[in-house]
Order: C-alpha cells, then structure tokens, then sequence
C-alpha cells in the first residue's frame, strides 16, 4: 500500500490558535493565498464575529455558510495536502476551541508583538501541553512597534510553559522593521512592502561585511549581536524534541504584509508531523493501520429552521474511509452509511469518495451524532481526550412555557449533544442548571430553543463557583460525602457525580476534608 502510505506522508492536520485581534484571521488568509485557496479567504473575513453586536452574530449563525466554511479549510501546497482547523478566538468560545485541539496533530499559535502571550492564549497552550502537541509559534505584526525579541521569548517561555528555539529573528520592529533573519535557512529576507515576500537573499554568514550592503551598519551590528546571543542561549533546533511536544520553534513576521508567512509555511510542511497517534480507550490507533476508524469532535447546527442540517465533523484516524459504506457506530451500536460526506479543500465544499487519515469529513447529520462518537469497520473503540470543561458561568433553565415541555427537554438535550452548553440536574430537587464557558453561550442557548424547538426557556441566577465531577476508590467516603452534600450534589447528562461548590473557600475545605477523593475539572478522567 505504498499509496496509501504516501496519502498519509503527505498530509498536515493544524489548528491556528490565537487571543482575539492577534492575526489569526490574517495569517489563517495569507497561508491560504499560498496554497491558492483564496476564494475561502474572503469567507475568513467575515466571520468576524467580535466586531460585531449580538443581534449581528445572530444574523451571522443564520447564515451558518460562514463559521462552515472557516471551520475547516484545506490546500493543497508543494505537494502536502494541507488542512487548517480555524478556532474561534473569542473566550465565550474556547469549549469549541478546546475540542478542537483534539483533532489536529500539531497547532500554529499567533502572538501579537505588541500584547504578547495574552489569558487566553496561555489556557489554549495549556491544552496542547497536556497532550504534548507540536507547537509552533509566530510572532506577528512587526510592521508596529512591540515587545523586544528576547523579552517576548521570556514571555512566552514563562507564560507558555514552553521551551523556544527561534528559527527567524527580527531586523528592527516597527517604523525601522528592515525585515528579518531566517536562522532555518540561512537567507536574510528584507521587508518590501507591497510585494508578494519581500526580497529574499541566501545569506549563510552574517558575519559577511556585505551584509552592510543589504541594512546599516547599526542594525548590522545588532543583528550579529543578537543571532549570537540566540546561539548560545537557546537550545539548537531539533525535530525529535519538537514532534515530542518539547521544543517549539518561533518565528516572526507581519501577516498582514504577508511578510514572514512563507518561512513558517515551508518550515511547517518540513517539520511538522504527518498524522500521529491516536489513542482509544481499548488501545493505540496507528494511522497506518488497513480498518477505517474516525470519530466526531465537532458538530454544527444549522439556525435557519427551514434548513435543519447538522454537520458532523470526524476526523479520519486510521485507514480509509469510503462513501457509501457502512460503519458502526459506537454509541448507537448501529450500522451507518453516508452518501455524500464532503470535504473542505479548496474553495468549495464537495462531495468526496475516499478520506485519508488526518483528513477532516464533514457528515450531514439528523441527529444521529455527539461529541466524541466513534465510527469504525467494526471493531469497539472509544477515543479519549475529547474533554468537557468545568464550567465558569451558571444558571437555572426554566420552561417558559408550559405546553412545550416537551420541545424544551429535546431542544436541550440535542444542543448539550453538540456541546453548546453542559446540563447539571441537582440531586436534592431535580432543578436544571446549564453551565457555560462564556456568556454569550445562554443566549445562544436561548436563541436557538425557541427558533429550532419553538420552546422558551427563562434563566434564573444561581451562586456557584465551579461544578467538579468527583470519584473514589472509598466508596463509603463518596457515599458519605454525597450524602452530607446532598444540596450541592448534581448528575451530569451521563448520569456521573458532580459537586457544585459555592465559592473557592468550600471546593478548598472539600478537598481537605475528604482526601479519598478525586476532584476533576475536566470531564476526562
């Protein structure tokens, strides 16, 4: 099968990660224009979802063809077939964001000179540590004035918990940006603005005096200065150790003069990994492997009513996955076939007969699917890491209207399904507290009860600090701790055990007090 060896060899499955206004949107589109997929980088654009009102992003998810389209977008580039998994920046968002890092083998992330490594970039990488995936980083918008370079890397090796090696260095930020230094490939390349990459020059010795010729003799001496100092500093590069999750290269540039983006580009289809591992809860998945196996880490509504299409999004782990044929499906313990599963290469979405590993299907669903399902030839696999995280935001759910009690608990049960939200049913009255990452997520909630399941719903506050799901070998302990917490015991839609605790103070005191048990903040253990 050296063919289908070669598909998988030649496939690169990422997600660009970045705080809002960093320049993922730009960077996401400029790697696009390289790979000739440009049609798709004008949908980027609007997807701008944080410039915009409520009523505006509303009006944006009706037109569900945008956040599709963004969601997943593959080219082809020198050969590599090259699939980016846009995530949503937003906070409110990070749930999606979170799932999916799941399913792609190594990550981009975007730094923004002037902010550095923001909140919300620092949680993101926190994920991709746990799960020790290949992190490159690309520091952008050099064309303004920012942090200095070896400030930043600190930064980020603090903030990030990351170890850099940077593989360009900038020549001058700013007004004085002359460009930057590409360490990977020895060449020096001289911003020009307005033209496709600036002038790129191979340059193996900087210590050449004709490098005057090119930039003053100030940012000349700087520059040896500097490529000295990351010489001895940082550690030289090395694949094994960045594969492993262990080094991660830096790169810097401006995306919006696409300046610095085909360096990383060309470094990234070098050294990024082909499809890796996965594991399942029964064994290791190797992509390699003959029998098809995938599962579903997103999953997309559609809010025009008159449309009620989901799109499942699965990731093909292992083998060939084939239209037309019949999988089982995990869960359901069923057999499903899918007539036109599409892909999302190029500019437009289209049907497709064969998926490889690494590729990104998407799966029009009637509500067969939820995050985290599995489909395979046949064997029983359930692939881990596909992570619900403790919420931050809660609030009671009640039925506004009491001759739709019915839509209300489907409409809720389908939307937890796609991982809008997380529903907690307290043990001591059976009321029903939905917990959120952000707020817009109620209102979306909201939103889509009464414009998909014509049910109203209306929230009511609740004073809570975090909802952990909780085990222990001591069963005795557990019961007893239930019993004594009976008013802030809950169950979560798989029926497990969930404290809710008030304040910072109690979850402290509860965790002191019963050291038999575990206390978890993700859904995964």
């Amino acid at each position: 099968m050296a063919n289908f060896k070669e598909e998988i060899e030649k496939r690169r499955t990422f997600a660009v990660i970045a705080h809002p206004d960093g320049g993922k949107t730009t960077l996401t589109e400029k790697l696009l224009l390289f790979g000739g997929a440009i049609q798709v980088a004008g949908a980027v654009k609007s997807n701008k979802i944080k410039k915009s009102t409520t009523s505006d992003f509303m009006e944006i998810e009706k037109q569900r063809g945008i956040s599709v389209a963004t969601s997943v977008m593959g080219f082809n580039y020198e050969g590599y077939n090259i699939n980016i998994l846009d995530t949503p920046g937003h906070k409110d968002f990070a749930e999606d964001t979170y799932r999916t890092l799941t399913a792609v083998d190594s990550v981009i992330v975007v730094i923004d000179v002037a902010k550095g490594v923001e909140e919300q970039t620092e949680k993101l990488v926190e994920v991709c540590r746990m799960r020790n995936t290949p992190v490159i980083v690309f520091v952008n918008k050099l064309d303004r004035e920012g942090k200095d370079g070896f400030d930043l890397l600190d930064e980020i090796e603090e903030k990030m918990k990351l170890t850099t090696c940077p593989l360009s260095w900038p020549i001058g930020m700013g007004q004085d940006f002359k460009g930057v230094y590409n360490i990977y490939k020895e060449q020096l390349n001289l911003f020009a603005p307005n033209t496709k990459y600036g002038n790129i020059l191979e340059f193996n010795n900087i210590m050449n005096p004709g490098l005057v010729e090119h930039i003053e003799q100030d940012a000349a001496d700087t520059l040896r200065d500097e490529i000295e100092t990351i010489t001895e500093v940082y550690p030289k590069f090395d694949k094994e150790q960045y594969l492993k999750g262990a080094l991660s290269p830096v790169f810097f540039g401006s995306a919006i003069n696409n300046f610095g983006v085909k360096e990383l580009l060309d470094c990234f289809i070098e050294i990024a990994p082909s499809p890796i591992e996965f594991s399942a809860e029964e064994r290791n998945i190797n992509p390699y492997e003959n029998k098809f196996s995938g599962f579903v880490f997103k999953i997309h509504a559609n809010m025009d009513p008159r449309h009620r299409d989901r799109i499942a999004f699965l990731r093909v782990c292992s083998g060939i996955f084939k239209r037309n044929t019949n999988y089982l499906h995990i869960r359901k313990e069923k057999k499903i076939k899918f007539s036109n599963p599409t892909s999302f290469m190029a500019s437009k979405k289209e049907v497709v007969d064969n998926a490889y590993p690494g590729d990104i299907v998407g799966l029009y669903d009637s509500g067969n699917f939820k995050i985290g399902d599995t489909l395979t030839e046949g064997e029983i696999l359930h692939f881990k890491g596909i992570p619900s995280f403790s919420p931050e935001l809660f609030k009671y759910i009640e039925n506004a209207d009491p001759m739709k009690s019915k839509q209300l608990a489907k409409g809720i049960n389908q939307l937890m399904d796609e991982g809008v939200a997380q529903l907690f049913t307290k043990n001591s009255n059976n009321r029903k507290i939905i917990g959120t990452v952000g707020q817009l997520q109620f209102e979306v909630l909201q939103y889509r009860l009464k414009h998909e399941y014509t049910a109203s719903c209306i929230y009511s506050p609740i004073q809570l600090y975090k909802a952990c799901w909780i085990t222990s070998e001591n069963k005795e302990k557990l019961a007893e701790f239930i019993r004594k917490k009976a008013n802030y015991m809950a169950k979560d839609k798989e029926n497990r055990d969930v404290y809710l605790a008030e304040s910072k103070w109690m979850l402290q005191t509860a965790q002191t007090d019963y050291p038999e048990l575990s206390f978890y903040f993700t859904s995964e253990f």
